[in-house]
């Protein structure tokens, strides 16, 4: 299941109903305390109640209510469902989705109790005409009854084929949104929820505050999350367990029941168990995980930096893990301020992590910063601006480009002094394209600056999307540096973004490839040496297929996968893989008109 919304209603200090769209990798940018770690803490709620737990003061302090709403969307949800004796259905059989095809979950905590109480309910366009309304409350006796009642020529087994051949002759059955309660109603809605919630997304946060404990959580958050993963993989296994127990309970209940015949078979008509299976955090709380460094010393009793360290080694490890692996049970990963106690070369191998992980079927990453170096490196599209409104001082939250120039004012951004150029690029694999062929470029001339290492020039990514927005908004020129940008061919309005950059007359400069974009400047020896894969690498689509779609079909075709990875996933293969196997030779045989050297010796005369 993928999370593609939340919606926070009186929860601390969102007492006004605020909606936020996720999408793979997705960053909260703001000042202190405007509300960027109650989203995540909420999501923790929502999911785990755990690490973060409900209580009574996270209801908004002046609202008067004492009623929380978290409401959570998703996409990618089972196909099917199994009820007792094998009844298959579906939640869209079951009228419980949105008018879009949504699942929406809602979990309201009622805060008015010292232990605050959850109800949970599925928000659905369901029928509500009289007599129809209710139906997943039904016993099968009473479902059977009504099936009588309207003379329907349907097998009295089977309580989903019986709701359907009743919804069937309902008639107008008055959808409405509505909210179906799910946790403490009985028969199958509460089977159904109980379905659903195996299915939900592992959440793992991981938090700023570091616990002053011995047992430091964040020490310990990787390896529990570690477990669950773990756990997701044997999920089947795990079904086959609860089913082998239940099948056994319930011989125990029909046999007790047999015995209470022969003794008084006026005392019970029936005895029958009600059988709860284990939650997911039941199963990984079985489970303890330690870490030993060097010498046998805790890894809880290092230093702060080291620590935070585990969050980089954990998420490449995961990253590189995901890479062999797929359909798997889906994880979230929300991390607070990735960037604290870090060296900047450990955050930028941790921003790769990042976006390698959620790149992967199956796997979102949730960041908060208000570290402007970090916050640079992130993809635009993943930015959701959090400020407080200047008249109300309620949290407000945007995404989108005109957020950029807010994000950079309120971050304070302002370059380092050692910067003299900006490299305005499309996206994040452009960035390791052009290290890449700098780096390879500069081992045969050391003239030529390595982007790689070069603190004179600085990367910042536009988005393909919104590149024409950073143009003529201008968003940079507070910075005061000179600009060069570089465009792939694929796109002819970005001519008239780069004409505007040439037009300014302030020594910056704009290009679009000779090329269809960067990944037809790879050689494809490097693709073989890097995947073994045969791709013909052209200077443009032939059949309308560039690069990375003909890569991607060979590489599936290798792997044995019935699903072709999409461009995005193409191009960060390459950029992570093949372009650092580009040498000197290489380039010049696939640019044999020094296209690429130009744009090196063009950026060195600016920097020198």
């Amino acid at each position: 299941m993928r999370l593609e919304t939340v919606t926070l209603k009186n929860f601390r200090c969102y007492e006004d109903e605020i909606k936020v769209d996720f999408s793979d990798l997705t960053t909260f940018v703001g000042r202190n305390d405007t509300g960027k770690s109650s989203v995540l803490e909420a999501l923790e709620i929502f999911f785990n109640n755990g690490v973060v737990s409900i209580e009574q003061s996270d209801a908004h302090v002046h609202s008067g209510n004492e009623k929380v709403e978290i409401t959570c969307e998703f996409t990618d949800f089972p196909d099917s469902l199994t009820l007792d004796a094998g009844a298959q259905t579906s939640l869209a059989e079951e009228f419980l989705l949105t008018d879009t095809g949504t699942l929406k979950l809602r979990k309201v905590y009622d805060c008015g109790n010292k232990k605050p109480s959850l109800e949970i309910f599925v928000i659905a366009k369901h029928p509500s005409a009289p007599g129809f309304q209710n139906l997943l409350e039904l016993k099968e006796k009473e479902l059977q009854a009504k099936v009588k009642e309207l003379k329907l020529n349907v097998p009295l087994k089977g309580n989903p084929g019986m709701r359907k051949a009743i919804w069937a002759v309902g008639g107008d059955l008055q959808f409405t949104e509505t909210a179906i309660p799910v946790s403490k109603a009985k028969e199958d809605a509460k089977r159904i929820w109980d379905q659903i919630e195996s299915y939900l997304p592992m959440f793992a946060l991981f938090q700023s505050d570091r616990s002053s404990k011995d047992s430091d959580d964040e020490v310990q958050s990787p390896m529990k999350a570690a477990v669950a993963a773990a756990l997701a993989e044997v999920q089947a296994d795990i079904a086959k367990i609860q089913q082998r127990v239940q099948e056994k309970v319930e011989e125990i209940a029909r046999n007790t029941h047999e015995a209470l015949k022969t003794i008084d078979p006026g005392l019970a008509s029936e005895l029958n168990p009600e059988f709860t299976p284990p939650t997911a955090a039941k199963w990984q709380g079985l489970f303890s995980v330690g870490l030993n460094t060097d010498s046998g010393i805790p890894l809880n009793k290092r230093g702060s930096g080291v620590r935070r360290l585990v969050l980089v080694s954990f998420f490449k490890a995961e990253a590189e893990r995901r890479l062999k692996i797929s359909n798997r049970r889906s994880i979230i990963y929300a991390i607070e301020e990735p960037e604290t106690a870090q060296h900047p070369n450990n955050q930028r191998i941790l921003i790769e992590s990042f976006k390698s992980l959620a790149s992967e079927a199956g796997c979102q990453v949730i960041l908060t910063t208000h570290s402007p170096g970090f916050a640079a490196d992130l993809p635009n599209d993943s930015i959701r601006f959090i400020f407080r409104d200047t008249t109300t001082r309620k949290p407000v939250i945007q995404a989108g480009a005109d957020v950029f120039g807010a994000v950079a004012e309120t971050l304070g951004v302002t370059p380092d002094s050692r910067v003299k150029v900006l490299l305005c690029v499309e996206g994040p694999t452009d960035v390791a394209a052009f290290k890449a062929l700098s780096k390879a470029l500069h081992l045969e001339n050391e003239s030529l600056p390595n982007l790689e290492n070069d603190d004179r020039v600085a990367f910042v990514v536009l988005g393909g999307g919104t590149l024409k927005h950073w143009v003529d908004e201008y968003y940079l020129r507070a910075l005061n540096r000179k600009e060069v940008h570089i465009y792939d061919r694929d796109v002819a309005s970005y001519a008239e973004a780069a004409a505007k950059v040439n037009a300014r007359q302030d020594g910056s400069w704009a290009v679009q490839t000779e090329k269809h974009e960067i990944e037809s400047y790879l050689h494809s020896d490097a693709i073989l040496e890097a995947f073994n894969v045969a791709v013909e690498v052209t200077d443009h689509p032939v059949d309308g297929k560039a690069t990375p779609k003909r890569f991607s079909e060979a590489y599936s075709n290798l792997q044995g996968f019935d699903a072709v990875m999409g461009d995005t996933k193409a191009k960060l293969r390459l950029a992570e893989r093949a372009f650092p196997l580009m040498t000197a030779a290489r380039i010049h045989e696939r640019d044999p008109q020094g296209e690429v050297l130009g744009w090196m010796t063009r950026i060195r005369d600016m920097i020198q």
